[in-house]
């Protein structure tokens, strides 16, 4: 294509656009008319303008070649039924069989765990998610059944296979972690399971239950069991040690659980099973002779200092300093007393209220109504600050039980992904089965979120489980049928970079 100057017989010079196709010649458009040099010449530079427009055009309607049309056909007769999300199965499907939860055979079950983690909703959410993501179709009746039967059927297999490879990764069990939480339910109808007691999660009005899990050293998971919800926390370590201990048969860890779980009971049995243990210590409740010796001998500790306190049943009472804990309590103590205070001075505070709970224990009262802040007991509370107490039968050093102690967070931080990225919480199940099958889906995503969450540490990839889960949900695969053909075929569609790490580091 191009712009030539055609002159006319009258002696004026046309411009036109020319194509030239199969040796001929072609005016595309006359671009004007004129007998002026200088409106001749505008009109040639308007020409190539528009020369550049019409070649820029006639060069995409080029591209469209027989084989390319056939291409626009093909893509033009695509439905969304020929595209599934399989993120989910290729990253936390692959995970499951690898753990060795492949081996039980109702896929329901690895159905609704995968999209317990992919996409952590109801039961009923999680059958909309099979069919419109997986093309798997289901419906709310066999998602029920099913669960009636998961407990009795798979709930100890699956225990076994997640302490299994919690051993294999650890390679020995050595130590153990234990702790309670609270998980509620959306009625206010109780029954023999779930109770209103005292919730962990703020929510008093509602039953609830009691949930005791048991971890390995760096969260991995070993086991769990589930109480009424008005059940004491003191009263469930025992029993779910014994428990877990007969089934796999492994000898005297060292128990690990915070001050909660401390009771003479406990203590006693912990002994008389052989258990060593490492529990927080109550150092205000302790004899008026111990006391004494903790706040003397305070006196001389600096930042990190430690020591041991012999007591008379033989266990050892460690009692360590910080000054970061120290402000802390400091900082918390005066923000309670400020709300205090504010509630006197408004009147909003009764002596019907008063009880000896948090920061109540600094009011005092006297006659009939006059309540007011006891300063006497709020600069005795003072010399606590910065203390922390650990009772043992163990004869590691004081830095060994303190190090130990403080990997209890990993319990906490396996409720809080179990509450949050798994949404464990709250619970819309009534009967007794399908509470405790709720449960052990929620045990297997989070054997699988931990191991995820390995791999990805150990691979030093900047992302997190759940930022990987949410990657999942636009991995694609194409399902199609090639022109002549009678059997579909398969493709995963390209995934950007960050997708196709985590694709590798899986699969590789």
């Amino acid at each position: 294509m191009f712009v030539r100057k055609n002159r006319n017989r009258s002696g004026s010079v046309s411009v036109q656009i020319i194509s030239k196709q199969r040796s001929s010649y072609r005016v595309v458009q006359t671009v004007g008319c004129s007998s002026d040099p200088d409106e001749i010449e505008r009109l040639v530079a308007e020409g190539e303008s528009l020369f550049h427009r019409h070649d820029n055009q006639l060069k995409l309607f080029a591209s469209q070649s027989p084989e390319a049309n056939v291409v626009k056909s093909f893509i033009k007769d695509l439905s969304n039924r020929q595209i599934h999300t399989l993120g989910p199965e290729l990253i936390f499907g692959t995970l499951f069989d690898r753990i060795g939860f492949g081996i039980l055979p109702d896929l329901l079950f690895r159905d609704i765990v995968i999209a317990r983690l992919a996409y952590p909703t109801s039961k009923l959410k999680t059958v909309d998610y099979l069919y419109r993501y997986r093309g798997i179709r289901t419906n709310e009746d066999t998602v029920y059944r099913f669960l009636d039967k998961l407990q009795k059927n798979y709930k100890s297999k699956v225990e076994q296979i997640a302490y299994q490879y919690s051993q294999k990764i650890l390679k020995t069990i050595a130590i153990v972690f234990y702790d309670m939480t609270t998980l509620y339910f959306e009625t206010e109808d109780e029954d023999d399971l779930r109770k209103i007691g005292f919730s962990k999660d703020g929510k008093f009005q509602h039953p609830q239950i009691m949930l005791g899990l048991l971890v390995g050293k760096g969260g991995y998971p070993i086991g769990y069991d589930i109480f009424e919800g008005n059940t004491f926390e003191g009263h469930t370590l025992l029993p779910t040690l014994d428990k877990i201990e007969k089934r796999y048969g492994f000898k005297n860890p060292t128990v690990v659980a915070d001050a909660a779980l401390l009771s003479k009971k406990n203590i006693e049995g912990l002994s008389e099973a052989q258990y060593r243990f490492i529990v927080g210590a109550r150092i205000k409740n302790e004899t008026k002779k111990v006391k004494a010796e903790i706040l003397r001998r305070k006196k001389d500790m600096k930042d990190g200092d430690s020591f041991v306190i012999k007591k008379e049943d033989g266990l050892r009472l460690i009692v360590t300093y910080s000054a970061s804990r120290a402000r802390k309590d400091g900082f918390n103590r005066d923000r309670g007393l400020e709300k205090l205070k504010k509630q006197i001075k408004s009147g909003r505070l009764t002596k019907k209220q008063i009880n000896n709970r948090g920061y109540n224990k600094f009011l005092t009262l006297s006659g009939e109504v006059t309540i007011s802040i006891n300063e006497d007991q709020v600069r005795a509370d003072t010399q606590w600050d910065g203390l922390k107490g650990y009772l043992t039968n163990t004869r590691f050093s004081a830095k060994t039980i303190v190090e130990n102690y403080r990997e209890l967070w990993r319990v906490e931080q396996a409720f809080r992904i179990s509450k949050t990225d798994l949404r464990i919480r709250p619970i819309f199940h009534y009967r007794k089965r399908r509470i405790e099958a709720h449960i052990c889906i929620a045990f297997v995503a989070y054997t699988i979120y931990k191991e995820l969450e390995r791999l990805l540490k150990h691979a030093d990839l900047a992302m997190s489980p759940k930022r990987a889960g949410e990657l999942t949900h636009n991995m694609y695969e194409l399902e199609y049928t090639l022109p002549g053909e009678s059997l579909p075929e398969k493709i995963l569609l390209k995934m950007d970079p960050e997708q196709q790490k985590l694709y590798d580091l899986i699969h590789n």
